[in-house]
């Protein structure tokens, strides 16, 4: 699979736009300027050597537009731009936020019917006796990761390895925001209660679900990411990993379903401020680099 840059946010386009606008224009006037003062000259007499035009001064350096093309910058940045995210939320931010409450609360209300269908037919003894599968669950995200990043390096994509690093981004935050919210909210999974409203107890870490979390963030950059041409089967597959995941979760009497709901929107609105904020260039960094044997991961600061 190719990859290409991923979509520039439309702030990142009307910025271009308006730096093209600007060196147009000043070019224009240059050129005006040249022409009006080439045609107001006064010519100098024949053979008379004292008399001397002056100079034009040569044209200020034109600023080029930033490389876009470069590796993203800004973890640090994003990482606070990111945790202070709802102090700058408009009105579609938050009528977002309000349809992924809408979507967890409907989901919480077939949390024991979905429960039910997955454990029906086996005694107490052998629901509690199910293997909740953590790390198998996740190798699904881990090998898109991995793979993502792999070929970047194999065929040195900067644009692969600008993906892989969204995904790497997306993932961190998500999974931060997912572990803090188990540690308030504390809700018991179904593998130790068949009550779904045992919330804030010792001990519990269901909601959200990290691997629903870290999944939809990953398959999101997946599928939004890149070019236009092969859109449909980024999703497909970028999606469905989200969707995979959290339908074994499930299986696994692993999470609740409202659980992978509250993961599912948690990975996706990560992954997405991710991709917002993929093109801007920032003082300082960290990036994910690939060396021979493995990645090293560098801090970089630019000093004045």
């Amino acid at each position: 699979m190719s990859f290409s840059p991923p979509r520039a946010p439309r702030r990142g386009r009307i910025l271009q736009k308006r730096t093209r606008a600007t060196l147009v224009l000043a070019l224009l006037i240059l050129g005006t300027a040249g022409s009006a003062l080439a045609q107001t000259a006064t010519p100098a007499p024949a053979g008379d050597s004292t008399i001397s035009t002056v100079p034009e001064p040569p044209p200020p350096p034109v600023t080029p537009p930033p490389d876009v093309t470069s590796t993203p910058r800004g973890f640090g940045h994003d990482f606070t731009q990111y945790f202070t995210a709802p102090l700058h939320w408009n009105t579609s931010d938050w009528a977002w936020f309000g349809g992924a409450l809408v979507a967890i609360g409907a989901s919480h209300h077939y949390d024991t019917d979905v429960r039910n269908h997955f454990t029906k037919n086996l005694t107490p003894t052998e629901i509690s006796n199910i293997k909740s599968n953590d790390v198998q669950d996740a190798l699904p995200a881990v090998v898109v990761f991995l793979g993502t990043w792999a070929y970047s390096a194999w065929v040195d994509d900067p644009n692969g390895h600008r993906e892989a690093w969204s995904m790497f981004e997306a993932a961190v935050l998500s999974s931060l925001t997912s572990y803090g919210t188990k540690f308030i909210v504390r809700r018991e999974g179904p593998d130790h209660t068949s009550n779904p409203n045992e919330w804030f107890k010792s001990g519990g870490n269901s909601f959200p679900s990290e691997h629903a979390t870290a999944s939809f963030a990953i398959g999101t950059v997946l599928a939004e990411a890149g070019g236009d041409d092969y859109r449909w089967l980024r999703r497909v597959l970028g999606y469905g990993l989200g969707v995979g995941t959290s339908y074994l979760r499930l299986k696994h009497n692993a999470h609740w379903l409202s659980d992978t709901v509250a993961g599912g929107a948690l990975g996706i609105a990560s992954a997405q401020f991710t991709l917002n904020h993929a093109y801007r260039n920032q003082d300082s960094h960290f990036a994910l680099i690939p060396v021979e044997g493995g990645a090293m991961l560098t801090y970089r600061r630019e000093l004045p």
